[in-house]
């Protein structure tokens, strides 16, 4: 999206979530690969489970205040998706993309994992091996509910 983006005149950027330092290196080097899209602006709430209506309220004015046509949350999920939904009617953007890690990826923070668990669709083994004790509940046990409540919709059953 970003290449196409900046190939067809640019557009303007919000990076939510992550560390201040992660996002300082985001901008640099969004900024470096993509010379056509703006920065509008960063925002690195506080590390927490859930947010406080006033920290919310601080990430909402915060990307409004910027006039970003983009907004790109990295956060935990289900924290980003769920913030995104209660939110999204209050956040002036054209879109709104809910990326994880992708920030700490993209700035080689965290290493992907080997291209051949990314191919197989398995990129999610390593980093459980890596940290279990913060992924084993969202890999083990969200997922699969998930796709369980995924299948009983495809199959009209709710």
């Amino acid at each position: 999206m970003s290449r196409l983006l900046n190939e067809n005149g640019g557009t303007r950027y919000f990076f939510l979530g992550s560390s201040e330092g992660t996002l300082e290196r985001l901008t640099a080097k969004v900024t470096t690969d993509y010379p056509n899209i703006e920065i509008a602006g960063t925002y690195s709430p506080p590390f927490k489970s859930e947010f406080s209506v006033n920290d919310s309220r601080k990430m909402i004015d915060a990307v409004n205040r910027a006039q970003a046509n983009v907004l790109w949350v990295g956060m935990t999920a289900p924290k980003q998706e769920n913030w995104i939904y209660r939110h999204k009617d209050q956040l002036y953007v054209n879109f709104i993309g809910a990326i994880g890690a992708v920030f700490d990826f993209y700035t080689g923070n965290i290493k992907r994992s080997h291209p051949l668990f990314l191919r197989h669709g398995l990129e999610w083994l390593p980093r459980l091996l890596q940290e279990p004790r913060r992924l084993y509940d969202r890999t083990l046990i969200s997922a699969p509910k998930f796709m369980f409540m995924v299948l009983k919709q495809r199959l009209g059953l709710i």
